[in-house]
């Protein structure tokens, strides 16, 4: 049978490397709430509106003014994000059952990692290997400045969340929660014991609540991979303010030789290293489209 995995870029199967993506945006608040878009690598500008045009009445025969416009610029920056596994050099000497098995559980571990990765960076600015703040993003969704203090009841968390970025002229269209908040949304009662939203059922899985699309992930918080508690419940906004998109699409390589990820030397240790790599790019037309909601700090 021929030999699926050579050294340098690997070809992945369509139907494995198509699958890795689709179980990414599954698993990615962000993805789930906000569509990507298709982008050109490297930074990019996006002409926006601060103040955007009127359009005026004009009687027979009457002049015509001007409308004034003001323009602001945002800037796309890309993001690479990587993944290394090693395994033993045996593999390659396996048939090509053996070794599509083996970028099969290489696609699964990917597919998590990219789709926390997302998130981690684009809502944490951190690091995910590490936990640590990364220097290198300088926008990132926990820097809005509208914040609701949580409360016993999460709906009205929520209900005030989206209030904030209405009053700032945006539409709610979605939010993320994380698991431990949608579970405390799953289990609200009324007075009399009846659940309140008994079409949640018993379950994190939070696909829509009172018309906002939602989604559900511990990368909401950041745990378990930040470094320092972000005591993040919840994210209401206007998840069409959020500019992002795959830069570079997913692509696998092989390494035989040297220390890849500083583990000990490949030859030595009897192993090769597969090492997957996407880039990311993302930019927000305003923080004021997005609410965080936050577990109240003890004094």
């Amino acid at each position: 049978m021929p030999n699926i995995l050579q050294t340098g870029d690997i070809t992945m199967p369509r139907e494995l490397a198509g699958g890795i993506w689709q179980k990414a945006q599954k698993g990615s608040v962000i993805a789930a709430l906000s569509g990507a878009e298709p982008q050109k690598f490297g930074e990019k500008d996006i002409m926006t509106f601060e103040e955007r045009p009127r359009a005026e009445l004009v009687a027979e025969g009457g002049k015509k003014s001007s409308s004034a416009a003001k323009f602001g610029l945002r800037t796309v920056k890309p993001h690479k994000v990587q993944v290394t596994v090693r395994f033993s050099e045996e593999v390659k000497w396996a048939d090509e059952d053996y070794q599509l098995d083996v970028l099969s559980t290489l696609g699964g571990s990917l597919s998590g990692a990219l789709a926390r990765a997302l998130d981690l960076t684009a809502i944490h600015a951190i690091n995910p290997l590490t936990g640590d703040k990364a220097d290198s993003i300088t926008e990132h969704i926990g820097k809005a400045t509208n914040i609701v203090e949580a409360g016993n009841d999460p709906d009205l968390d929520i209900e005030a969340a989206a209030g904030l970025i209405i009053a700032d002229g945006f539409k709610p269209t979605g939010v993320a929660l994380d698991l431990a908040y949608a579970w405390q949304l799953a289990t609200l009662r009324y007075p009399d014991g009846r659940k309140k939203f008994p079409e949640i059922g018993l379950t994190t899985d939070v696909t829509n609540f009172e018309g906002l699309k939602a989604a559900t992930s511990d990368t909401v918080s950041g745990n378990p991979e930040v470094a320092a508690p972000t005591n993040l419940l919840g994210i209401v906004g206007d998840w069409g303010t959020m500019n992002w998109g795959v830069q570079r699409k997913i692509g696998v390589k092989m390494i035989e030789f040297g220390d890849p990820d500083g583990q000990g030397d490949l030859q030595r240790m009897n192993q090769i290293a597969l090492r997957a790599e996407a880039v990311y790019g993302w930019a927000f037309m305003d923080m004021n489209a997005f609410a965080l909601i936050k577990k109240p700090v003890a004094q």
